[in-house]
């Protein structure tokens, strides 16, 4: 397994953990959620970096733009009005997905802008 597929799975796992653990618990310690955020942005990086090929691009960015307009504008909350927590809970597992992806969709911007500009 490369480096970049599992800074991927490791990414997407500590993400839905930490997601299910914040809304089932109410909130994570800031301390403790601050070095989750570090360790999400770090392996994103890695990601951004590594997996995401030049004809990859615009699929990914466009992916990471809905991910990150869904977990903001979506009215997530009001499914716990139906199921309790059930909105909590996707928005919390959307936030730390948000928080991982959004890293690697810089630095795929950034490749993608260098590239443009070297031509």
């Amino acid at each position: 397994m490369k480096t970049g597929d599992l800074a991927f799975i490791l990414g997407v796992i500590i993400a839905l953990v930490a997601g299910i653990a914040a809304a089932l618990a109410g909130a994570i310690d800031p301390s403790i959620a601050g070095i989750i955020g570090i360790v999400l942005v770090i392996l994103g990086v890695v990601v951004g970096f590594m997996n995401i090929k030049e004809k990859e691009t615009e699929a990914f960015l466009v992916a990471a733009i809905a991910l990150m307009v869904t977990s903001a504008v979506a009215g997530w909350l009001t499914l716990d009005l139906i199921i309790p927590r059930l909105g909590t809970l996707i928005l919390s597992i959307l936030g730390y997905i948000g928080v991982f992806v959004a890293p690697a969709a810089v630095i795929v911007a950034l490749k993608s802008v260098y590239a443009l500009a070297k031509k």
